[in-house]
């Protein structure tokens, strides 16, 4: 089965424990909005194959695992576009969560992947529970404080901003429980995967910044020109758009030589080049260089 095809089969089954007849209808309608139809679920993606490569004896943990992220991964969009953070209007190519439903509702269906996430997590611990608290400490410090997704969010409230740290919080602390989360979820020490997602997570958030300033919203399913327009950190603002590019290349390149040495050291490799394409195609870079050029020669 294709990793794709048993993340969303997964997913589904995980979302239906909470759709039975007892559930305000609105409320599993805005957590369904928010899951599904999904974007590349390059995090349970990532975690799935890190297990893979670890020799993944407990495949109902390592779908548990890679489940949990993505739920999480989830809930924040569904608070990250709430009026009180982004107020957006379109996620993933159609309405966000507030914008179907009301930021209400969005906080409730947020609210409600966080746990069901964790109860995921737990229930998929049957056949190795002795596993379970670690990793329930890895997926955990990759959402909450000090250094969690939330952490990241909450920077954007600071008025002084270290951008590594910024961005290791805002999207690359999801990424290193991904990481680490698939080798504990296979029973290999999860310390050595560490750099993978710290460098992936890093690579993703300057490649959000790059599209942010620059892409087509209709390309990429969501508003742009948030970061400036909430006056928040990016990596275009501090290095220019030729240098945030150079430094997203020099990330993946990081992250793929991070890449322990193990049997499935290959398939990550190209997975996570395969990434960098997706996110910044060479045409669209090319074409954002061009922009950047002639932008410069107007201005002077």
């Amino acid at each position: 089965m294709k990793a794709i095809t048993r993340i969303e089969q997964s997913l589904a089954a995980a979302i239906a424990l909470g759709e039975d007849g007892s559930c305000p209808p609105r409320l599993a309608g805005a957590i369904h909005h928010a899951v599904f139809p999904g974007g590349a679920r390059i995090r349970p993606q990532i975690c799935l194959a890190v297990a893979q490569a670890c020799g993944e004896d407990d495949p109902l943990l390592a779908d548990a695992t890679a489940i949990a992220l993505e739920l999480l991964h989830c809930a924040s969009l569904a608070h990250d576009d709430l009026p009180c953070f982004d107020n957006a209007d379109m996620r993933r190519g159609r309405a966000s969560v507030q914008w179907a439903y009301g930021p209400a509702l969005a906080v409730l269906a947020g609210d409600a992947l966080i746990v069901r996430a964790f109860q995921t997590l737990a229930m998929g611990a049957c056949h190795s529970p002795l596993r379970l608290p670690g990793l329930m400490a890895t997926v955990g410090a990759g959402v909450g404080t000090p250094g969690g997704i939330v952490a990241g969010q909450a920077w954007e409230s600071e008025s002084r901003v270290v951008l590594a740290d910024y961005q290791r919080a805002k999207t690359g602390a999801l990424f290193v429980a991904a990481t680490m989360g698939g080798a504990q979820a296979a029973g290999a020490d999860p310390e050595p995967w560490r750099a993978l997602g710290d460098g992936l997570g890093l690579a993703y958030q300057v490649a959000d910044d790059i599209r942010d300033a620059a892409a087509d919203p209709a390309l990429i399913g969501k508003p742009v020109g948030r970061d400036v327009a909430l006056g928040r950190p990016s990596a275009v603002t501090q290095l220019g758009l030729e240098g945030a590019l150079a430094h997203f290349r020099g990330l993946i390149a990081q992250a793929a030589d991070a890449i322990p040495d193990c049997e499935g050291g290959s398939g990550l490799r190209q997975l996570v080049l395969g990434e960098s394409e997706r996110l910044i195609p060479a045409s669209m870079a090319e074409a954002l260089r061009q922009r950047a050029a002639l932008s410069a020669i107007v201005s002077a």
